[in-house]
């Protein structure tokens, strides 16, 4: 059985790509300081043992950036509707 799609290829580029992750980092660095927490309370309570993993992805240090999981985990922790980290995408 032949399934036909008529979806066209879409073209981002990496730019494209980078914008999006570091909009969606300050976005959580934004409500995480409007909240008055720090990056270690943040990664506590997502499990992780240090701040590094919500430093660098919250400026794309490296080309960190947060999955949809961490980002399920810290909306839950912080409060918030997950599309929160999306606004100006």
């Amino acid at each position: 059985m032949k399934i036909l799609c008529n979806l066209t290829a879409i073209d981002i580029d990496t730019h494209h790509i980078t914008t999006l992750y570091k909009t969606i980092g300050e976005n959580v660095k934004k409500i995480r300081k409007q909240q008055g927490i720090s990056q270690l309370d943040l990664a506590l309570a997502v499990g992780y043992k240090s701040v590094s993993s919500i430093a660098k992805a919250e400026s794309l240090i490296e080309k960190k950036h947060f999955n949809i999981e961490q980002l399920y985990k810290i909306s839950k922790a912080l409060d918030v509707p997950i599309e929160k980290f999306f606004e100006g995408i």
